[in-house]
């Protein structure tokens, strides 16, 4: 099931961070990668396992030198993406997702909430790959991360919201606690089954680790659930 939209009929502001964040990615992803196609770009900004472990930057296996510190790429590959169909999976759930998290959280404690929660999934992903025995010095790229902290979010403050959804040929309405629940399933089974690797270039780890820290920390930004939210 691919979600296509959401109930927005209690959104009172405009997630001016949400689409700010989309701008950005979309910016970078034209502007600075070139569609995906500057390799170079890609190689010395996207984040290293083995150089977050390490704190060095590492330029073997055809890595390149990265100008920042190697630490700075946990939030620079947050804003990167491997192709087309790539970023704008991504952009589809933060754009039918993050406003509503915005608008309960307000601008300023969103943005806070979705780079932690991004930074978090990034890091699960380096742990996970070096307890694993995974190549350390494969990188890792994209807003999956954080985006999975929004839908982690999202799980406990509109559980009940009705998701719009496209299965196979038709378009039906369920509640947000059955898609999610089901996305993060998914995650779950597919991260078991590449027994944390990076299977099919996909980083289960991080998609896991954000969505916890997103069910996590989302009363800390978001204050109580109403019971009126609950399923």
């Amino acid at each position: 099931m691919i979600p296509i939209g959401d109930n927005d009929s209690d959104r009172t502001t405009t997630p001016i961070i949400n689409y700010l964040l989309i701008g950005l990615n979309i910016f970078v992803f034209i502007y600075y990668q070139s569609f995906g196609t500057n390799d170079a770009f890609t190689l010395s900004y996207a984040t290293v396992p083995g150089e977050i472990l390490s704190g060095k930057d590492i330029t073997t296996n055809g890595l390149g030198i990265t100008p920042i510190p190697v630490y700075a790429t946990i939030f620079t590959a947050m804003f990167m993406h491997g192709g087309i169909g790539h970023i704008a999976g991504n952009m589809l759930y933060l754009w039918i997702f993050g406003d509503n998290l915005e608008n309960r959280m307000g601008h300023i404690k969103y943005l806070v909430f979705y780079l932690l929660t991004g930074v978090i999934a990034t890091l699960a992903h380096v742990f996970a790959s070096d307890f694993t025995g995974q190549d350390v010095l494969i990188p890792s790229l994209g807003a999956s991360g954080a985006i999975s902290g929004v839908l982690g979010g999202y799980l406990i403050l509109f559980p009940a919201n009705k998701v719009r959804v496209l299965a196979f040929v038709f378009t039906i309405t369920v509640p947000a606690f059955v898609t999610l629940g089901l996305w993060i399933g998914l995650q779950f089974l597919s991260g078991w089954e590449s027994l944390g690797t990076q299977g099919g270039g996909v980083a289960y780890a991080a998609h896991i680790g954000g969505f916890v820290a997103g069910i996590c920390l989302v009363r800390l930004f978001a204050g109580k659930v109403p019971k009126s939210a609950l399923p």
